[in-house]
């Protein structure tokens, strides 16, 4: 508990004191501490106030082969898709009228989608609706293309470091791809005034707690508006289809740990939460996330967006259902229809 109370009291633990911490999870007692520190934090910035984006995954086609990725270029397995822009507009107006003031665009690294089209895109969704916010998530770019992209109104970026440590992210990913370009992203997304997301799975294959310690460190250094984190769920057609889940319990022991840390930030119950667990959203609100965000993509392509297996995008998770909202609304939470955004008078602070 010394650990715990170090960190609710704001002082910074060493690499080696998160990984103790972490090592502690299983412990009920520390686990309800955190997670009711969590949630008083999560309340007294946010209220009950639950954020939600409407996700459009609008490409399944990839250029990077990452070992643990279900629609990784090599996978033959799949079926590719593409959504045109006229696709994708008209998911943003089906959002729109549910009330939805975020779109999320995520995709795989699909070369069709060159800076030029994807800024035309952002634009024409940010003329159309200049009420709300767009958030894109399509991975590595170079700084101009961010640039052009922010310039043409992207608000937000997502993208997930992974994992901090170099040796973890080399066994995760091809030797093509490094940490250090990874990261490089995540300061050039930064500087250029994005509310920028990082993120990293929970029980991925070779993890350790020192892993995940290095994790909160970066994350304590780089100061993300959002982060993403799920556990780690394997996909049959990757070499990593036997390896086991990650733990629900130690995901929602982070989200409470990384709501203490980061007091302000966007944290999403993400969907791989929701695979996992089917109580896995409410779990993640009471243990400090307070942004969901449902499936607006088409119903056809919702299953080939497969980065996992059996993860969960139609029924409930569809953007169209009102069970999500009442759900929410049971564990003590509303579900509001606004952008959501970073506190801006907090930023850079």
């Amino acid at each position: 508990m010394e650990l715990a109370e170090k960190l609710i009291r704001k002082s910074t633990l060493t690499k080696k004191e998160f990984a103790e911490l972490l090592g502690q999870y299983e412990d009920e007692y520390l686990r309800k501490r955190l997670a009711d520190e969590a949630l008083r934090i999560r309340k007294e910035i946010y209220g009950a106030d639950v954020f939600i984006r409407g996700l459009i995954e609008f490409t399944n086609i990839c250029k990077n082969d990452c070992y643990y990725c279900g629609i990784r270029k090599s996978n033959p397995n799949i079926k590719r898709y593409r959504l045109t822009k006229e696709e994708i507009l008209s998911c943003c107006a089906r959002g729109y009228e549910l009330g939805y003031r975020t779109f999320v665009l995520q995709g795989g690294e699909d070369g069709y989608f060159t800076d030029e089209r994807l800024a035309d895109l952002v634009s024409s969704i940010k003329r159309e609706y200049p009420d709300c916010a767009v958030t894109l998530s399509v991975g590595e770019r170079s700084y101009e293309s961010y640039k052009l992209l922010r310039e043409a109104g992207a608000d937000r970026y997502l993208l997930r470091h992974e994992t901090a440590d170099a040796g973890l992210y080399g066994r995760l990913h091809p030797s093509a791809m490094s940490l250090a370009n990874r990261k490089q992203c995540l300061y050039d997304l930064k500087s250029l005034g994005y509310q920028v997301g990082a993120g990293f799975m929970v029980g991925a294959p070779g993890q350790t707690m020192d892993h995940l310690a290095e994790d909160l460190k970066f994350l304590e250094e780089l100061q993300p508006e959002m982060v993403g984190i799920g556990p780690f769920i394997p996909h049959h057609d990757t070499q990593f289809a036997k390896e086991p889940a990650g733990s629900v319990e130690l995901t929602l022991f982070l989200l409470s740990v990384i709501r203490i840390m980061l007091p302000r930030v966007l944290l999403p119950a993400t969907t791989a939460l929701g695979t996992m667990d089917p109580y896995g959203r409410e779990k993640g609100m009471l243990a400090g996330a307070n942004v969901v965000m449902p499936n607006l993509s088409p119903a056809k392509n919702r299953k080939q967006y497969a980065l996992y297996d059996n993860k969960i995008c139609t029924g409930e998770e569809a953007a169209e259902s009102s069970v999500l909202a009442r759900r929410m609304e049971t564990a003590g939470f509303r579900v509001v229809s606004a952008r959501g955004d970073f506190p801006a008078e907090q930023r850079g602070k």
